[in-house]
């Protein structure tokens, strides 16, 4: 393959720092180390003198956190988006940003290629590709390791000693693992054995349930058409808020999920995860939904969550049918305003309250108590009329 500069997708840790060198070698022209900030918690300064180090041209740092928080995340949770009941989809969700920024990039410094380290095993690799493709299908894609030498991560520890390029992965940190501003990831190591149960000292955004606070935090959080615009009666702004969601729910032990999930390539993957301020609001909002979406809405739009959820996870984030989604679950927000009081105790939370001013319960309905809007004698033809299909079935039976 012929190309006259690239841009590689950097977070200057072992693969992509083992990749910009090896690229650099392969192929004898301009490699531009570019790095997202999506909120992962990073020495940007010591990112851009290694990577400047290892043979870049040049290094550039983008900060996403606004753009990752109100285009991505908030979209996917107006749609309470989960995959296989229970992962948040926080890698999945910044990998399209991440490479929507890369083909900006290539363009702004006319390269024409792009390249990342996702390995041939793995989800990433398609998010970024089927991003690429979608957006600027004439860039020419390196992908090291469907085609390199270096298939193992001793033989990327044994180049890295060979050209002086210092290796964050150690016998106490052997971890695989992803962080941005909706969780941290962890992959790899013992983790590897789905019978063992990770080690404490592994998590990072959260403390243990076992060794939160004895006495529960109340907090209030408020919508407008579906997004969370305020905490406290603050309002922050979407990167500003997730992370003050992170910080209350991991000084509460919330969030943390140990699953094996099933990967796009077929091949099923353990993770552990920490997503505090995402399992906050995924439960606050589906709570305001409860009072301000009516039954049939509510019904038809968490039929289409899976699917949703599963395109974002399999990385067709800038699909026609992607697109479709997205407007049919933001027409359903209109009305998803108000504000949730939720109780953070110990691992747990528990919205306690809920208001709207376009709230569709009724005490006058719904009270045990006498009321002169519902006539009860009502109920009885309404089962009767429900219950025909069923009685025609027991007569023909007998």
């Amino acid at each position: 393959m012929n190309v006259n500069k690239i841009v590689l997708a950097y977070s200057g840790g072992l693969d992509t720092s083992v990749i910009l060198k090896w690229l650099a070698e392969e192929y004898g022209c301009p490699i531009i180390a570019y790095s997202a900030d999506v909120g992962q918690q990073e020495d940007w300064d010591a990112v851009r003198k290694k990577g400047m180090a290892t043979g870049a041209e040049k290094v550039i740092v983008s900060d996403l956190r606004e753009e990752f928080a109100r285009d991505y995340i908030f979209p996917a949770f107006r749609a309470n988006a989960i995959y296989e009941g229970s992962y948040l989809l926080g890698t999945s969700l910044a990998r399209p940003l991440i490479a929507k920024e890369q083909v900006r990039i290539a363009q702004q410094e006319g390269a024409d290629a792009v390249s990342h380290g996702a390995t041939g095993k793995g989800n990433d690799q398609v998010r970024f590709e089927l991003t690429y493709l979608a957006l600027n299908p004439k860039l020419k894609i390196i992908a090291p390791w469907r085609i390199w030498t270096l298939n193992s991560r001793t033989k990327l520890v044994e180049f890295a000693a060979q050209h002086n390029i210092p290796v964050p992965t150690t016998k106490k940190n052997p971890y695989s693992s992803d962080e941005n501003l909706l969780h941290i990831s962890f992959e790899g190591g013992i983790l590897e054995d789905p019978w063992n149960e990770p080690e404490e000292s592994m998590f990072k955004l959260s403390v243990s349930p076992e060794n939160a606070p004895d006495r529960p935090t109340y907090i209030e959080l408020d919508f407008e058409q579906g997004n969370p615009v305020a905490v406290d009666g603050e309002r922050l702004s979407p990167a500003a808020l997730l992370a003050k969601l992170n910080k209350l729910g991991g000084e509460n032990g919330i969030g943390r999920l140990d699953m094996v999930e099933n990967r796009f390539v077929g091949i099923k993957s353990r993770g552990v995860y920490e997503t505090p301020g995402g399992t906050i609001l995924r439960a606050a909002h589906r709570d305001l939904e409860t009072i301000t979406l009516d039954r049939e809405v509510l019904r038809l739009r968490d039929s289409l969550v899976p699917e949703y959820s599963k395109l974002i996870y399999n990385g067709f984030w800038f699909s026609p049918e992607m697109k479709l989604l997205q407007t049919v679950m933001d027409e359903s927000q209109a009305t998803v305003n108000g504000t949730v009081r939720l109780k953070l105790y110990k691992g747990n939370c528990t919205p306690v309250g809920r208001k709207s001013v376009n709230s569709l319960y009724s005490e006058a309905h719904a009270t045990f108590e006498a009321d002169q809007v519902y006539n009860q004698a009502d109920a009885g033809g309404f089962i009767r009329l429900n219950s025909m299909r069923l009685q025609i079935q027991a007569l023909n039976r007998k």
